[in-house]
């Protein structure tokens, strides 16, 4: 649906996206994660035609955002981070306009905002100033805007930005309805929000892509960096001495507390689950066990450890 190949785009010394190269699926929920100042909005900006870039080329189902500008547009359905709204119209009146720059005429704006406002879940407020409406109503009428002429492609930037829980819960469920008939790209730089909707998560870090999968593969690809949390009734020196005995660990940090207790964090090598042979290694040595866990990399721990200036780094030399 969506092909991006070595994009780039210089703000004179500033490279604010380097080399940028993905393919969007249709039929898919994409997330486009990564901290503030990534390039994010930058990238969406280029995918929509709203922005030039310095190089590259972006075809959207074929046709280029660039050279074809008229056609591909007419694909895209775009909610920037900051809805264009004009706030003295009503929400009817602001469709119709957009409608109208959309092509549409006649009898066809009436029926196209009507099902608009169904989908968004604003057809009760139709007839009210948008000024006078709730940030949580503003965002849907932005999404309702995007979706006029029914595009393939669905752009959101930061949908769910300054929204209170219970307006983004509600915003992340019309994104998920949203997903069964288009395809959806958000950017974001929060986590949960990816977790909850996407299907596809993209990490970028500095103006370029340092990872492309699903939440769960990308969970499972980092799964290697199991970790186990112990505490138990000895000094730190005796837990050492016990957790030698066992296979397939380092141990990588052990603190006594006051209790008389030791904590100790033990990374795993391999894909094994080594508590059976940690909880016989202490019940060998007569000393009990107060804490036995696993935790294994979540999407934040992979986040932070690609976006990081070291991440970074090793991204952009690859």
């Amino acid at each position: 649906m969506i092909e991006v190949k070595h994009l780039t785009k210089k703000y004179g010394d500033h490279l604010a996206v380097s080399d940028l190269s993905f393919t969007v699926e249709e039929g898919q929920i994409y997330g486009f994660l990564g901290p503030n100042g990534a390039g994010k909005s930058t990238t969406m900006n280029i995918m929509t035609g709203c922005l030039a870039a310095t190089s590259g080329e972006v075809l959207i189902d074929g046709h280029d955002i660039f050279e074809d500008a008229a056609e591909a547009k007419k694909l895209i359905g775009y909610l920037p981070e900051l809805p264009p709204l004009y706030v003295d119209r009503t929400v009817r009146e602001y469709l119709g306009f957009v409608a109208m720059a959309k092509g549409l005429k006649g009898a066809d704006i009436n029926a196209e905002t009507a099902r608009v406002a169904e989908l968004a879940g604003i057809t009760a407020v139709l007839d009210r100033l948008i000024k006078n409406l709730s940030k949580g109503y503003r965002q849907r009428v932005g999404i309702a805007q995007a979706l006029l002429g029914d595009p393939k492609v669905i752009i959101l930037d930061e949908p769910t930005v300054g929204l209170d829980p219970k307006q983004i819960s509600e915003i992340r469920e019309l994104i998920s309805s949203l997903g069964k008939a288009h395809t959806v790209i958000l950017s974001s730089h929060i986590l949960s929000e990816v977790q909850a909707v996407c299907t596809t998560v993209m990490i970028i870090a500095h103006g370029k892509l340092v990872a492309c999968d699903t939440p769960e593969k990308l969970e499972s690809l980092f799964a290697g960096k199991t970790t186990v949390e112990l505490t138990a009734e000895a000094d730190s020196e005796r837990i050492v001495e016990i957790l030698s005995e066992v296979s397939g660990i380092n141990v990588t940090a052990v603190s006594g507390t006051d209790d008389g207790q030791s904590k100790a964090s033990i990374e795993v090598i391999g894909d094994s689950d080594v508590r059976r042979d940690i909880f016989f290694a202490f019940t060998k040595a007569g000393v009990p066990i107060i804490r036995l866990d696993t935790a294994k990399a979540s999407l934040e721990d992979i986040f932070l450890e690609l976006t990081d200036d070291s991440g970074a780094k090793e991204a952009r030399d690859k």
